[in-house]
């Protein structure tokens, strides 16, 4: 018997959860399933390489060595079928893409049609999860592309930045917090900042932009959509920063919020493309980097391009102007 693929993914996928059971469920089988083909890999090694714990399990220290092994083997693997796939000039066949919870509601509606209009052979899976577990499954060949913010700053992954989205203050228009405000993301008060939980890449960013916050004085809320953030915040609960794509397509009560840009330079994140190196679809991710850029910000693209020649029907709705909901930013006032 030999070493097989699925092995070596199982193997990869408990690396990751540190857990029999999510790592069953990351790879879309049974926990039995996989902890049968862990066990035949370990036979076939002559080596221990999961520590089973009553609360999960830990790789040891050889186990370690042959899951970072494997999911170079798996990468591999993944550039071989990237490899066939770029002969025919074109991205055909299957094709995995990995967004973001903060990006993939607000661009995909956007940018399917453009994709199936520009790759009409591509059969398109899409991955929606927080950066730390694409950025592991696209070096594991799990994934071919991602559309995240940049830089991820891994030495395996080609980057390709795209466009800047701003971020803006969200605040009540009624509550403790209706007079907040801050020339900048720097005054905001920590005590009254609504924030994504940990894990969530926009999180950090936000904490980046703001400064030197008193992290003692953070809500622990364990919030997962920025949907709920802009609720709370409608209710009085708290302010925060929300990036303008998501205000762009997001259902607001403005009778009840108030949404209040920054003076320049404007706190921002910056959204690209993330592949691996070692990818032979290069050229054509930069392809679709362009159709993304146009989508996602038109106005940039109309400028760079000249206008919208030469794009298509889904293309061209896609860039047009959005209507502004957003206030000035107020000066003079401040959180009590």
């Amino acid at each position: 018997m030999k070493i097989t693929l699925r092995q070596l993914r199982y193997l990869d996928a408990l690396a990751t959860e540190q857990h029999f059971g999510r790592a069953a469920e990351r790879s879309a089988v049974s926990q039995p399933a996989l902890s049968a083909q862990i066990r035949d890999l370990e036979a076939l090694l002559g080596v221990t390489l999961v520590e089973r714990l009553p609360t999960g399990a830990r790789l040891t220290r050889v186990g370690a060595e042959v899951a970072a092994r494997a999911r170079a083997i798996l990468g591999d693997v993944g550039d071989l079928e990237s490899y066939a796939r770029a002969q025919s000039g074109d991205l055909a066949g299957p094709f995995r893409l990995g967004l973001i919870p903060s990006i993939a509601p607000f661009l995909l509606p956007r940018l399917l049609p453009i994709l199936g209009d520009r790759f009409p052979r591509m059969e398109l899976a899409v991955r929606e999860t927080v950066t730390g577990t694409l950025v592991e499954e696209l070096v594991a060949g799990d994934l071919d592309l991602v559309i995240a913010s940049v830089p991820l700053d891994h030495p395996a992954l080609e980057e390709m930045p795209l466009f800047d989205d701003c971020f803006l203050l969200a605040t009540p228009r009624q509550g403790p917090y209706a007079l907040a405000s801050a020339d900048s993301a720097g005054q905001i008060p920590a005590e009254a900042l609504l924030l994504l939980e940990d894990g969530h890449c926009l999180r950090d960013q936000t904490l980046k932009v703001c400064g030197a916050l008193d992290m003692r004085k953070l809500r622990n809320t364990g919030l997962t959509s920025l949907t709920t953030i802009l609720q709370l915040v409608a209710a009085g609960q708290g302010i925060t920063l929300l990036p303008e794509m998501f205000l762009e397509n997001a259902a607001m009560d403005q009778s009840a919020i108030r949404l209040n840009r920054f003076a320049g330079p404007e706190p921002k994140r910056t959204v690209g493309l993330a592949w691996r190196r070692s990818s032979p679809l290069t050229p054509l991710f930069e392809r679709l980097g362009d159709v993304v850029a146009r989508c996602a910000s038109g106005h940039q693209s109309e400028h760079r391009e000249g206008g919208r020649a030469g794009l298509s029907r889904h293309e061209a709705a896609a860039i047009s102007p959005q209507t502004s909901a957003f206030e000035p930013l107020p000066t003079g006032r401040r959180h009590p």
